[in-house]
């Protein structure tokens, strides 16, 4: 079974981050949701509440297969500034193991030089901090080991496409209807 970390920050954007959450663990991932706070509480950035698993200072990113940044703001910003976090973000990309990015979470991305001639896609008008990258208006991209999205509009679509990578299209496919999304 594979094992993803979603990552919270104060200021999180709560759609992006559950509804990752909540499809990969239907899908039968094990999904871990991680507070780089300090505190297990992490408000989002629409006053909603979120209770998280562990701290990142306890988490385990070798045991993982994937690391999830949800976007948001300012959540975006104070994932960036966990040098944990951004360590262990580093550490996936440059041996190639999966990272996923949501609305403005691949900004994070592009700021580090992760993006380098890969397909990426943000929330619109962030395009100039994915640098390097193949700037697509797809709801999702998938670029060798890295995933991004769009925002609140596409998470559906993201969590899916991660299923897929993870588990397989058909597992993705049968989630989708059930779920009564159309894809």
């Amino acid at each position: 079974m594979s094992k993803v970390l979603v990552f919270f920050a104060e200021g999180h954007e709560e759609v992006e981050a559950l509804t990752v959450v909540d499809l990969l663990r239907r899908a039968g991932i094990e999904v871990d949701m991680v507070s780089v706070t300090g505190n297990k509480r992490v408000p989002g950035s629409h006053g909603i509440n979120t209770y998280c698993d562990q701290l990142v200072e306890t988490a385990d990113f070798d045991g993982a297969d994937m690391l999830v940044l949800p976007g948001g703001m300012p959540g975006t910003l104070n994932l960036e500034l966990c040098d944990k976090l951004m360590a262990g973000v580093g550490n996936f990309v440059e041996s190639g193991k999966l990272v996923g990015a949501i609305c403005a979470a691949p900004t994070v991305l592009g700021r580090a030089g992760y993006l380098q001639g890969k397909k990426a896609t943000c929330y619109p008008g962030m395009e100039a901090d994915l640098k390097g990258a193949i700037f697509s208006q797809d709801n999702v991209c998938h670029d060798g080991n890295i995933i991004t999205s769009r925002g609140v509009g596409t998470a559906i679509d993201f969590a899916l496409e991660i299923i897929t990578t993870l588990v397989d299209e058909s597992t993705a496919k049968n989630l989708a209807k059930g779920i009564v999304y159309k894809v």
